[in-house]
């Protein structure tokens, strides 16, 4: 659509079940929050993963989002030759201040249905970490909750790491 002069390159739009939903902009205390996330992921997965932040990854042919941050399986083109897609994907992480209804109602069911094995909101209203694991139809099976001083274990990296870390 931008190629087409509908969308300009800049608009904060994601495909969502066939439907162009206009983002809200980001605000300096959820970027800020992306960025000390993505410096984590970044320690803990060195070259064993690619953290990918606010980019696209394809569900199916009508949802295209762009969540906050995607851990990848590592690839040498680092996903150059197209967008991830649901088997290349090992987490997925909102960061949700303004968001959480949007992230519970519509990502969660989207996330599970596209088989995302897992499924992190970092709830700053809250200050807690929502994980959610074993995705079935339109839900996880699993939901836990990782307040300040909770360490959260990341079998994907087989790390583990303090839920405050991603709240200050």
């Amino acid at each position: 659509m931008a190629e087409a002069g509908i969308l300009d390159e800049n608009d904060r739009v994601e495909l969502i079940h066939g439907e162009i939903i206009k983002m809200s902009p980001i605000g300096s205390k959820h970027s800020g929050h992306v960025n000390r996330i993505n410096a984590l992921f970044s320690q803990l997965a060195g070259n064993r993963a690619i953290i990918s932040i606010q980019k696209p990854i394809i569900l199916g042919d009508y949802s295209e989002p762009e969540p906050d941050i995607v851990i990848l399986k590592y690839r040498d083109d680092y996903y150059t030759k197209e967008h991830p897609r649901p088997e290349n994907i090992l987490l997925i992480i909102e960061v949700a201040d303004t968001s959480l209804y949007y992230d519970r109602e519509i990502k969660i069911p989207m996330f599970a249905n596209a088989g995302i094995s897992e499924f992190w909101i970092v709830n700053l209203e809250n200050e807690q970490v929502e994980v959610y694991k074993k995705p079935t139809t339109g839900r996880y099976a699993e939901q836990e909750i990782f307040k300040r001083g909770d360490s959260i274990h990341l079998e994907i990296l087989g790390k583990s790491l303090n839920a405050g870390d991603m709240l200050v």
